[in-house]
């Protein structure tokens, strides 16, 4: 294992984590009406920080395999639209924008999910998880959203 690699991309996990540490949902996500199958405020943590790890590990095992070079630029896109759908919803309360860069994060990461599989299998099957994640966001965001069409 390269920890340096893979502390490298923990570090631009860290960023987008950062968001999420910074622009805190607060009273006004706590007023909003939401889907009985919202997950509790605690998972939020534990969740993202087991993405992080294993985000971080796929990127090192795929980062310097031959070809890798669009994989690895998917992986930077999807974590820039990571980092920035946190300051979106929350900050902006920008619920329909954050919908947009929802569905750009969820292509970006299906997109690096698949073309990791085409290199590292392991690497691949470690970014499944994360695909199954932002899709029940993609679609909290979107629930949300249709719940309270005034503050969307």
């Amino acid at each position: 294992m390269d920890w340096t690699l893979f502390l490298t991309y923990l570090a631009a996990c860290g960023a987008a984590a950062a968001t999420g540490a910074l622009i805190q949902p607060g009273d006004w996500y706590d007023s909003l009406q939401k889907p009985s199958w919202t997950p509790p405020r605690w998972a939020f943590p534990v969740v993202w920080t087991t993405l992080y790890i294993l985000m971080s590990y796929a990127a090192m095992r795929v980062a310097g395999k031959e070809s890798a070079s669009q994989a690895m630029a998917f992986w930077a896109l999807q974590i820039a639209l990571n980092t920035l759908w946190t300051p979106v919803f929350f900050g902006l309360r920008r619920m329909r924008a954050a919908m947009a860069v929802m569905v750009c994060l969820w292509l970006a990461v299906a997109a690096t999910t698949w073309s990791f599989l085409g290199i590292d299998l392991v690497a691949g099957l470690l970014f499944v998880p994360y695909l199954i994640w932002v899709s029940i966001a993609g679609a909290l965001n979107f629930t949300v959203a249709r719940l309270n069409p005034r503050s969307a």
